[in-house]
């Protein structure tokens, strides 16, 4: 017997184990072994790469993360470790590193109710986007959820989007009359917030009975309840204990959240129209909206989605449904004026569907314009909202590359940097909806942690279908009616601080359209 004692880390009386060598024949052979010994994501990859770096001040990253964390990227490497008032997390852009990291199995998963975790000041262990993997309410929420934004959901829920869309005609129009800009990221958080009540809780929210129509309470409250648990989250741990100032204040918003949604849920129930069994794929057509589907959806067993995660998941599904929409929204106008050509050829895409101002789209119409879906995947690669895909090791795991990840760890999959990452894209800076336009592409960069910008894995987004149909949908209806310039007085920047990545000071101003091109000739 040959004992060789093998370890991982910067010493060997740590993470190190004695094992019987003599049996080995081939250098491949003792490797793998290692390798699953040790956790290795992919045990046929040598480890050796550089130490993490240790970087410099909260200023290496902010104020500007996005593009801080490119110039890291380029300088370090695939990782970059970051220690933050005593909370360390691991930032990636390399797609197969992603891949491992998304995967929700042995080495990896979302545990929300770690201190450290960036969703940890919203976790709500009752629903399906913000509790723990292994949480019991996880298989449950699961089971109900997905089913009330399948597809044929949400087709069956176009013409509420369709009409919350159009409800913002007015007030464009006014502003177009006058000569007049407007905020576009508040506009669009007035009206994904008009479509999302619509398909969530069948009210209308009336956002746009004037140009300057506060957003109602709920919107308010959600809005400074996502405000605060950012802010919060970035303290220290201790801070979001305190009884007073933001803490306290972010508590009493969650407490008239809770009971706002509790009161639209009770509202928009049709109980008189008896249960809805998941097994009937057709259950969520008799649905008046998503959350009357999941008050009265049943199992094979009969049992319902419990009370506080029937309440907890519309809270969520209101919450992630507005905010990552409106930045979305916000930034596919931003690129209809800063692109060139865009709005050009999208609207004659709308055009050639026969558009014609009074049309009632469908689910099927709206997804068969090519152009339209290849423009909004380039949005999402150049401008994705979502940052928060943080995952936890479940043990101690040395990840491609030989990057070693202590048990516990936050590591999150930067989706800025990885879908512009210059070593897997081509020209990755230059906005082309033609690298969209080949049969299942996306599909492919998807399957190789490429093009993720919905997440990936069993928590991925569930909601994707609904966010893109709400987009696409708000698209055709504005650049038909509209031309849009740029009207910002200074360069466009961000929010750093806020749970999605928004524009803050991009302004356009909307032109009526007198004349549309005519139909392209068919081939």
């Amino acid at each position: 017997m040959q004992v060789q004692r093998f370890f991982i880390g910067h010493s060997a009386g740590e993470n190190g184990q004695e094992m019987d060598v003599s049996g080995f024949t081939t250098f491949q052979q003792l490797k793998s072994t290692l390798g699953q010994t040790f956790a290795f994501a992919d045990p046929s990859l040598p480890p050796g790469p550089r130490e993490l770096p240790v970087v410099g001040n909260h200023y290496e990253i902010y104020p500007d993360p996005l593009g801080n964390y490119d110039r890291l990227f380029a300088r370090y490497g695939p990782i970059v470790k970051t220690v933050n008032m005593g909370t360390t997390i691991y930032q990636t852009n390399d797609p197969e590193i992603a891949r491992y990291v998304l995967r929700e199995g042995d080495l990896f998963t979302k545990n929300t109710s770690q201190q450290t975790h960036p969703l940890y000041y919203m976790q709500q262990q009752s629903a399906l986007f913000t509790c723990d993997s292994d949480s019991p309410a996880f298989p449950i929420a699961h089971k109900f959820v997905p089913p009330a934004l399948s597809p044929r959901a949400i087709a069956h829920h176009t013409p509420l989007i369709q009409a919350a869309a159009r409800s913002i005609f007015p007030v464009l129009d006014q502003l177009a009359d006058e000569d007049k800009a407007f905020n576009v990221y508040q506009y669009m958080f007035k009206l994904a917030g008009m479509v999302i009540w619509r398909v969530v809780v069948n009210e209308d929210l009336e956002h746009f009975k004037a140009v300057d129509t506060q957003p109602a309470k709920t919107i308010q409250v959600l809005g400074e309840w996502l405000h605060l648990m950012k802010k919060t989250s970035m303290r220290p741990k201790w801070y979001g204990s305190l009884p007073f100032g933001d803490p306290a204040h972010l508590r009493a918003a969650q407490r008239e959240l809770w009971a706002d949604v509790e009161a639209s849920i009770d509202k928009c129930t049709r109980k008189e129209d008896g249960t809805l069994p998941l097994s009937d794929p057709a259950a969520s057509l008799r649905a008046s909206c998503m959350a009357d589907f999941l008050a009265r959806a049943r199992d094979e067993k009969g049992d319902g989605l419990p009370r506080d995660m029937l309440i907890s998941n519309v809270v969520i599904l209101l919450g992630a449904g507005f905010t990552t929409s409106a930045s979305l929204l916000s930034w596919c106008i931003y690129s209809l004026v800063h692109y060139p050509g865009m709005q050009a050829r999208l609207l004659q895409e709308i055009i050639d569907h026969g558009a014609d101002g009074k049309r009632d789209w469908t689910y099927e119409e709206v997804n068969a314009m090519r152009f339209l879906d290849c423009f909004v995947k380039e949005v999402q690669r150049m401008h994705n909202p979502s940052f928060q895909t943080a995952r936890n090791a479940r043990r101690d795991v040395v990840l491609p590359g030989g990057y070693l990840i202590p048990k516990g760890s936050i590591v999150i999959p930067c989706f800025p940097s990885l879908h512009k990452n210059p070593a897997h894209w081509d020209n990755p800076t230059l906005f082309n909806p033609d690298r969209w336009t080949e049969d299942g592409i996306a599909g492919r960069l998807a399957r190789k942690g490429l093009y993720t910008p919905f997440a990936a894995g069993r928590r991925g987004c569930v909601g994707f279908n609904l966010a893109l149909m709400e987009v696409k949908t708000v698209l055709v209806e504005l650049v038909h009616r509209y031309h849009f310039e740029d009207a910002s007085p200074e360069t466009v920047v961000y929010d750093p601080e806020f749970l999605v990545i928004r524009p803050i000071n991009f302004y356009v101003s909307p032109e009526k359209r007198t004349e549309w091109p005519a139909p392209s000739p068919k081939a």
